[in-house]
């Protein structure tokens, strides 16, 4: 015999399905919805759908959009493109207020031990983009592990013959954070990408 009955069983079943959540965690969420008043449940519901339906690509950077070119590619300064692994990493820069320039989102990285190649990802995309005149800097800003960086120089060497300027996000000891407890890479990337004061 199940110890869950079929409806809480299914509904623990598709939580599990999201990235990061156990057994626990998902048994945790099926309860609460169980909880939720039948208006409550509706509008989640809802939710998930509504955003399924509508949200979508950009189709110049990647990103996502309720249109077919996101406002960030209307309205800002297309002569720097910032280059991410994915929307979320958008959202991380946006939160800056510091960023004026448009984005473009690679979709992942490349990773031959997965099986992800440079024809997976949007590079074809970014390489048209300069291709079609007016970018002066591409800025990488993949994450700082192998496949970030690897992703980075391959797309950088790509890009060097076009003339545009590429540059890397400056990596450092976190502001609050003691040296003797900095790893050595990241404490040797600051040593080397110092400036001065």
């Amino acid at each position: 015999m199940d110890v869950f009955i079929e409806p809480i069983g299914r509904l623990m079943n598709e939580f599990s399905k999201l990235p990061g959540v156990g057994k626990k965690t998902a048994q945790r969420y099926a309860y609460k919805v169980i909880g939720m008043s039948e208006s409550e449940a509706r509008a989640f519901a809802d939710a998930i759908v509504n955003a399924k339906r509508k949200v979508r690509f950009c189709s110049v950077c990647g990103n996502f959009t309720e249109s077919d070119v996101c406002e960030i590619c209307r309205t800002r300064d297309a002569s720097q493109i910032c280059v991410v692994k994915e929307p979320k990493d958008v959202i991380a820069l946006e939160k800056l207020h510091e960023y004026k320039g448009v984005y473009h989102v690679l979709h992942g990285v490349i990773d031959p031990m997965n099986g992800v190649t440079p024809n997976d990802i949007r590079i074809k995309e970014l390489l048209a983009r300069v291709g079609e005149g007016g970018v002066k800097e591409v800025i990488m800003a993949t994450n700082p592990d192998v496949e970030g960086e690897a992703t980075a120089m391959y797309i950088a060497k790509l890009l060097k013959p076009l003339g545009v300027t590429v540059t890397r996000l400056a990596r450092g000891v976190p502001v609050g954070s003691e040296l003797e407890y900095a790893d050595e890479v990241t404490l040797s990337r600051a040593l080397i990408e110092r400036k001065a004061i």
